[in-house]
Order: structure tokens, then C-alpha cells, then sequence
């Protein structure tokens, strides 16, 4: 744990404090699929962070791009964790753009299951049948 540089946390770490995934393990396989950049280069999870990086994360459909404020290897309150990036300002005016597309968007209705009789009954009408 000494070989730590001052000043400097793992990429994973720090993806994980700041409360982009879930579990460390997570951020890992996000970073070794090529969702996570630092400075516009393809990261590795040891890579080291240290404060002024630009890190750009991809969690399709959004691509979320941030300026490293602080650092951190704990993961603590979400308000603490919002103190440790800062998204930038295209960043956010995209995420939000997409964001309300995809709330325009008609959502397919999964939740009915299969159709009722009467449901079928109106499809053969319409078929012709």
C-alpha cells in the first residue's frame, strides 16, 4: 500500500468514490471495456488520478466527460462524492438534451403479457380473419 504516489488514487478507486458504479469491481470491467478515458487515452484500472485529469465515462446512452477536483479512495456520502468532480459544462447540456429525447419517446408496454381473448379476437378482426 506504500507504492501509493502522493497525490494520486487508482482510476477504479476513484470511479467508485465518486459514485459512478456501484462496486469497484464494476468500474474495473467498465475501464478494461474501454468506457472510461483520462485525458482522451484509453485508461487501465491501476492508472493513477490526480486532480485536474479529465476523465470522460460512458454508461450508454450518456457520456458523462469531468475535470478531477478531489481525490478520494473511500466512498462516502453522494454529497461528498459531487465534491470530487466537476462535469463540464457541453457535457451536461448533452446528457440533458438526451435526456429529455428519451422522455419523448413512446416506451414499448411490456408489462401486459400475452394477449387476452378479446385481444386476439380484435387482432384476427383487423388481420382479416
Amino acid at each position: 500500500m506504500d507504492d501509493i504516489e502522493p497525490g494520486r488514487v487508482r482510476l477504479d478507486k476513484w470511479l467508485w468514490a465518486a459514485r459512478f458504479f456501484k462496486t469497484r469491481s464494476l468500474a474495473a470491467e467498465a475501464i478494461g471495456g474501454g468506457k472510461v478515458d483520462v485525458n482522451g487515452d484509453r485508461a487501465k484500472r491501476a492508472r493513477p488520478v490526480q486532480v485536474g485529469d479529465r476523465v470522460s465515462v460512458r454508461h450508454p446512452p450518456f457520456e458523462t466527460h469531468v475535470v478531477v477536483l478531489a481525490l478520494s479512495e473511500r466512498r462516502g456520502r453522494p454529497a461528498d462524492a459531487a465534491r470530487l468532480y466537476e462535469e463540464t459544462a457541453a457535457s451536461r447540456t448533452a446528457r440533458e438534451t438526451l435526456a429529455a429525447q428519451l422522455r419523448g419517446m413512446p416506451r414499448a408496454d411490456f408489462d401486459t403479457g400475452r394477449p387476452t381473448k378479446k385481444d386476439r379476437r380484435t387482432l384476427d378482426r383487423w388481420r382479416g380473419r
